[in-house]
C-alpha cells in the first residue's frame, strides 16, 4: 500500500475511533461495554497513529497518539498513557524536522539558480540531510547528501565527495530496489580518486568490486579500467576512445564530462578535450 493509500485508512479509523467514543458514553453504550468500546477505540487511535508515521504526515500521527493517551488515562493505564504522550511528542518534533528540511532546500535552490553561491548552496544542503536524517527518512537525506556531493566535486573538494558517494553507495546496494543507483555512486567516487591520484583510483575500484560484486559487470567499471590503463600508457587517444565508446551508448551529463575531462589533462600533452 502507497503512502496515500495508508493516509486514507489510518483517517477511516480515526472516524471509526471517534463514533466508538461517542458511543461508549451514551446511555445504552454505558450499560452495554462502555468500557470495552473506549479500549477498541484507543487501540484504533494507535495503529491510525503508526499508519500516519508510515506516511510521514507527523502531525495527524501526533494528533492519533494523544487521542489514545487520553483514553488510556481514562482506562486508568497510566503508564499507556505516559507511553503514547511520549510517541505523541516524538512524532511532532519530527514534523518540525520535515519542515526545516524542506525550508533549507528551498533556500539551497536560491543560491544555486539566481545567486550561484554553491558554497552556501551546500551548507543548506546538508543542514537538510540532517533534519531528513532525524526522522529517518533516508531516502530524503541521501537525495540532498549527492547534491553536496556533486557540488563539492565541482569545487575540487574531492575527499568530501569521496565520502559522500562512498556513503550512499554502501547504503543502496543492499537494498533490492535502490542497488540499481549503486554503481553509479561507486563510478563517481572512483571518478573523484582519479583526479586526486591513479594508484587510488585503482585501489577504490578494487575495493567497490570486492564490495558489490555487481559494479565489476557494470559498463562504468569496464570504463574505469580502461581509463585507468589509457592514463598508466599516457595516451590521450585511449582514454577519449574509451569515453567516446561509452558516451554512445549512455550519454554523460555536464558533471561526468567535467570529470573527464579533469582526468584527461593530467595526461602529458593532452589539448583538454574529449573530442
Amino acid at each position: 500500500m502507497d503512502n496515500s493509500g495508508k493516509e486514507k485508512e489510518a483517517i477511516q479509523l480515526m472516524a471509526d475511533a471517534d463514533k466508538k467514543v461517542k458511543s461508549s458514553g451514551s446511555f445504552l453504550g454505558g450499560m452495554f461495554g462502555g468500557n470495552h468500546k473506549v479500549e477498541e477505540a484507543c487501540e484504533m487511535y494507535a495503529r491510525a497513529a503508526n499508519m500516519f508515521k508510515m506516511a510521514k504526515n507527523w502531525s495527524a500521527a501526533g494528533n492519533a497518539f494523544c487521542q489514545a493517551a487520553r483514553l488510556h488515562m481514562q482506562l486508568q493505564n497510566k503508564h499507556d498513557a505516559a507511553t503514547s504522550f511520549v510517541d505523541a511528542g516524538n512524532a511532532f518534533k519530527k514534523g518540525r524536522f520535515t519542515i526545516a528540511a524542506k525550508h533549507h532546500i528551498t533556500i539551497s535552490e536560491v543560491y544555486e539558480s539566481e545567486l550561484v553561491d554553491i558554497e552556501k548552496a551546500i551548507a543548506h544542503y546538508e543542514q537538510a540531510a540532517d533534519y531528513y536524517k532525524g526522522e529517518e527518512s533516508n531516502s530524503s537525506a541521501n537525495k540532498c547528501l549527492l547534491k553536496v556531493a556533486s557540488y563539492s566535486a565541482q569545487l575540487e573538494q574531492y575527499p568530501k565527495a569521496i565520502e559522500i558517494y562512498e556513503q550512499v553507495g554502501t547504503n543502496t546496494m543492499d537494498n533490492p530496489l535502490l542497488k540499481y543507483s549503486a554503481k553509479e555512486y561507486f563510478f563517481k567516487a572512483s571518478l573523484c580518486h582519479f583526479i586526486v591520484d591513479e594508484l587510488n583510483a585503482k585501489l577504490a575500484v578494487e575495493k567497490y568490486e570486492e564490495m558489490f560484486p555487481a559494479f565489476s559487470d557494470s559498463r562504468e567499471c569496464k570504463l574505469l579500467k580502461k581509463l585507468l590503463e589509457a592514463h598508466e600508457e599516457q595516451n590521450a587517444e585511449a582514454f577519449t576512445e574509451a569515453v567516446k565508446e561509452f558516451d554512445s551508448i549512455s550519454r554523460l551529463d555536464q558533471w561526468l564530462t567535467t570529470m573527464l575531462l579533469r582526468i584527461k589533462k593530467t595526461i602529458q600533452g593532452d589539448e583538454g578535450d574529449l573530442k
